[in-house]
């Protein structure tokens, strides 16, 4: 999935757990940020190094929904489209927004194929239940069978994956994909490209994918939740930055406007460090002020009276 001349690299990142100020534990992490053209304009580590999209494939997966006709037709609103962008935590307000999908497209709860989560009565409560609604009403409008929506040759995933290599002006088949812990679909791409689809998103040059955008940045409560890195960091910034998680150390984030796109990995797949690191860059780059960074780094780089995180390191622009 390489294209071109291979990009320059940088000293990474580096998180440390400190404990009374010792080290305990340290996390490398890399960073990429790029416009939506795809060039790479700073970067943390190197840009080449590929990872597993996750849940920050979720806006791009939303393109089927947009570009299908189908929230027209079901009358989906915004708050749909921000559900089916989202990693939630099951409240009873996440739980009625993906049922509400179902509901106008006439499809039984029954029809979702993501796990239930432990201790759950429902696949609705599963954190990308959002998602999988949307496959499911794109199918229904499309006349594909529903039990199979899931599988990489289904035409809806086949749709998702088409949009995602337009984007990236990249034949589909160049894609390596496995299944994500929720079954369906999720793609192996080097962090330039990650940023590269963020700052598209974020660029107003699409009427599908603005749309997507405005959800996030009008409904965070249903990104993620209250208390959550994603949902306070869209509050915090009143939608002027968009940010979008993914599990094992993935941490995307879009200046809205400006068509640039952030995406880091954590080596390790931690997720208190990606949080860590997404702060500091951000301020760094002047995309949240300082008094937003001092909130973010209280809420999630303390860690207690005897613990914090202490991030080392810096972008280097190309």
């Amino acid at each position: 999935m390489t294209r071109g001349k291979r990009s320059h690299s940088a000293p990474e990142v580096e998180v440390r757990l400190l404990r009374e100020g010792i080290i305990e534990s340290r996390h490398h992490v890399q960073a990429v940020v790029a416009d939506e053209k795809g060039r790479i304009l700073s970067v943390a580590g190197d840009p080449e190094t590929s990872t597993f999209i996750r849940s920050a494939l979720k806006p791009f997966q939303a393109l089927a929904v947009t570009t299908t006709g189908t929230l027209e037709r079901l009358k989906l609103g915004d708050r749909d489209l921000a559900i089916m962008c989202s990693s939630h935590r099951g409240t009873p307000e996440q739980v009625r927004q993906a049922f509400n999908i179902l509901w106008r497209a006439d499809i039984d709860p029954s029809a979702l194929q993501c796990p239930i989560p432990e201790g759950k009565r429902s696949p609705l409560e599963y954190n990308c239940s959002g998602k999988h609604a949307g496959m499911l009403a794109v199918a229904k409008q499309g006349g594909y069978p529903l039990s199979s929506y899931m599988q990489r040759n289904h035409p809806v995933q086949e749709l998702i994956l088409g949009k995602v290599a337009e984007l990236l002006k990249m034949p589909a088949a160049e894609f390596i994909s496995a299944r994500d812990d929720c079954g369906v679909p999720t793609y192996f791409m080097q962090l330039g490209q990650i940023a590269t689809l963020y700052a598209q998103l974020a660029s107003g040059n699409s009427l599908d994918m603005e749309r997507i955008l405005r959800a996030m940045t009008h409904h965070p409560n249903l990104i993620a939740g209250d208390g959550e890195f994603d949902t306070e960091l869209i509050r915090l910034t009143a939608g002027e930055v968009v940010s979008k998680s993914g599990a094992e150390g993935v941490q995307c984030v879009a200046r809205v406007g400006e068509g640039l796109g952030l995406a880091i990995k954590v080596m390790d797949g931690a997720k208190r460090a990606k949080y860590a690191v997404a702060t500091q860059l951000l301020r760094q780059m002047g995309w949240i002020t300082p008094s937003i960074a001092e909130t973010l780094s209280e809420k999630y780089m303390s860690l207690g009276d005897i613990k914090r995180l202490d991030v080392v390191g810096e972008l280097t622009l190309l």
